[in-house]
């Protein structure tokens, strides 16, 4: 934070405010996941997620801007997870599923590390988190619009087996 001239405590706070949102976030997703397409809930959730990453781009920075950002970002960051483990149970089938969801999580734990290093190798290279944001939520309408073609129609396709 001290990049952003605030104080060492909005950072911490801000983390909790992820983590306390997070609750919200996956019980709306998975109440949500229950009664519309859960692609394209992750189509608007990634969306959203860009949208809230170039806003840091924007605004100015203030412990505000963070206390509102980290309860945004919370309610998204984990929201993804009952919609993706229900789409691939239904893409799949609920006999694999704890593989096949560990696979996911694994693979999303590999775009944590990466996104992270280099997120700290362009602060080091530039001297701004910039162009890390960019790159950021450009990946993250990338993945909304991934999810836009997975529509009910060709999901019903997919009958798997119990």
């Amino acid at each position: 934070m001290a990049y952003c001239g605030l104080p060492a405590s909005v950072a911490s706070e801000s983390i909790a405010l992820i983590g306390l949102a997070n609750v919200a976030g996956v019980i709306l997703a998975g109440w949500a996941g229950d009664r519309w397409h859960k692609p394209w809930l992750l189509s608007l959730i990634y969306w959203l997620r860009a949208c809230l990453i170039m806003l840091l781009l924007v605004v100015p920075a203030s412990e505000t801007l963070f206390y509102v950002f980290s309860v945004i970002m919370g309610v998204l960051w984990l929201s993804t997870v009952p919609l993706t483990s229900g789409t691939v149970a239904r893409i799949f089938g609920p006999k694999n599923l704890a593989s096949l969801f560990g696979f996911v999580m694994f693979s999303h734990q590999i775009g944590a590390f990466f996104g992270s290093w280099w997120g700290g190798l362009i602060f080091d290279a530039t001297g701004s988190y910039d162009l890390a944001l960019i790159i950021s939520a450009a990946l993250g309408l990338f993945a909304a619009f991934v999810h836009l073609p997975i529509t009910p129609a060709r999901l019903q396709k997919y009958r798997p087996a119990t």
